[in-house]
C-alpha cells in the first residue's frame, strides 16, 4: 500500500505522527509512506523504516516570498514531484488551510479530520473521506485514531512507538555520562528562570555529571553562555543541525527542557526526559514518552497560554508561575527515573 503523508510542521507536530506510522506499518506491512514535510524537518521521516521517500516543502518561505518561489521554480519542481506518483490514500494529518493545496493536488483518494475535528475546519472540504476524532484526546492518540480510520484497523491498545531508527542518526561527537539541558524556547513564557537552572547544573556537578548546553539562536547562545559560566562541568555546545542534535539526545543520561521542540525529540528518541510546563499545558501536545515525566507549574493564572508573561519581568522569579517548580522538584523527578543519585 503506497500512503502520502502530509505533515508538514512544526517539530513537535512532526514527531507526533511518528506513533501512528509505527502502527500503520504493524497493522499493513507492506505499508511504503511518502512524507511531505518542511524542508527543515526533512531528517525527521527518514528516521522511520516506514518511510520511503520525504518530499520538502517551504511554506514558510514561499508565504515570504512568492513571487520568487514561483520564478526560480521551486512550487513548479514540487507539484510535479508530488503529482508523479499516485497513492492508495493521500492523508493530510495536518488539517490546516496551508495544506490545502497540496492536498488536493495530490493523486489519490484524499483523506482527514473532519470539519469538528480538524484544527481549521475548512480543510475538511478538500477530502474525499472526512474522519471524526475526538479533539479531548493528545495529539499522539488523535493522529493514531486518524490514522487507523483512514486506513482501515482498530487503534491498539499499546503504549506509543516513536519507531525511530537510531542506526540512522549520525554518530555521537559527545562521549560520557551527561545531562542535556534544553533552556531555549520561542515563547518568553516559557522559559525557566536562570537562577533555577544555575541550581540544577549545580546539583549536577556535585555528583560529578556533565552538563551540554545547545542553543539555537544568538539570544539562547547568550543565555546558554549566562548560565554555563563559573561551571567547569557545564559545556556550551556549537551550533547543532538537526540529526547532531538528535544524536547528542540520544546519548545523554536524561534531558531537562522547557516545552519545546527538542525536548519533543528527546522524548521520541526514549531518552529519559523532565519536561516543564508553565504558561502552556501538556495535556493535549506535551510530550509523550513512556521514559519522561512532565512538571506543570501551579500558579493562579497557569496555564495563561499566552506568549508573554503580564507579570513584570523585573521580578526576582521571572515568571512567578515557576516559583515552587525549582531545582529541587526536578532533581526530584530525575531522582525517580533512577539517573541521579
Amino acid at each position: 500500500m503506497k500512503l502520502l503523508l502530509i505533515k508538514t510542521s512544526s517539530l513537535g507536530d512532526v514527531l507526533h505522527a511518528l506513533p501512528a506510522l509505527t502502527e500503520a506499518k504493524a497493522h499493513i506491512p507492506a505499508l511504503d509512506c511518502h512524507w511531505v514535510v518542511e524542508e527543515g524537518f526533512v531528517d525527521i521521516p527518514a528516521w522511520h523504516p516506514a518511510v520511503s521517500a520525504v518530499l520538502a516543502v517551504a511554506i514558510r518561505r514561499w508565504r515570504r516570498a512568492p513571487l520568487a518561489a514561483l520564478r526560480q521554480g521551486e512550487l513548479g519542481r514540487f507539484f510535479a514531484r508530488l503529482r508523479a506518483e499516485r497513492y492508495d490514500c493521500v492523508l493530510d494529518a495536518q488539517g490546516l488551510l496551508k495544506t490545502a493545496p497540496i492536498t488536493l493536488l495530490s493523486r489519490g483518494p484524499r483523506v482527514g479530520f473532519d470539519r469538528r475535528s480538524a484544527r481549521e475546519g475548512l480543510a475538511s472540504v478538500c477530502y474525499d473521506r472526512a474522519v471524526p476524532v475526538d479533539r479531548r484526546q493528545h495529539a499522539v492518540q488523535r493522529l493514531r485514531s486518524l490514522f487507523a480510520a483512514a486506513l482501515g484497523y482498530e487503534v491498539s491498545a499499546t503504549p506509543p512507538d516513536y519507531g525511530i531508527d537510531r542506526a540512522r542518526l549520525p554518530p555521537a561527537a559527545q562521549q560520557g555520562d551527561y545531562f542535556m539541558f534544553l533552556h531555549g524556547s520561542t515563547w518568553p513564557s516559557k522559559l525557566w528562570p536562570q537562577a533555577h537552572w544555575r541550581a540544577l547544573i549545580a546539583r549536577a556537578g556535585q555528583v560529578g555529571l556533565k552538563v551540554l548546553l545547545p542553543f539555537g539562536n544568538a539570544d539562547e547562545r547568550q543565555r546558554a553562555q549566562a548560565l554555563a559560566q563559573g561551571f567547569p562541568h557545564a559545556r556550551v555546545l556549537p551550533p547543532l543541525g538537526l540529526p547532531q542534535l538528535a544524536a547528542t539526545l540520544a546519548g545523554a543520561r536524561a534531558v531537562v527542557g522547557v516545552d519545546s521542540g527538542p525536548t519533543h525529540l528527546a522524548c521520541a528518541l526514549g531518552t529519559p526526559t523532565v519536561s516543564i510546563y508553565g504558561a502552556t499545558d501538556p495535556a493535549l501536545t506535551g510530550t509523550w514518552g513512556a521514559r519522561q515525566r512532565r512538571m506543570q507549574a501551579r500558579f493562579a493564572c497557569a496555564p495563561c497560554l499566552k506568549r508573554v508573561c503580564r507579570f513584570p519581568a523585573g521580578a526576582a522569579l521571572h515568571p512567578p508561575c515557576y516559583g515552587a517548580l525549582d531545582a529541587e522538584a526536578v532533581w526530584a523527578q530525575l531522582q525517580s527515573l533512577g539517573l541521579a543519585p
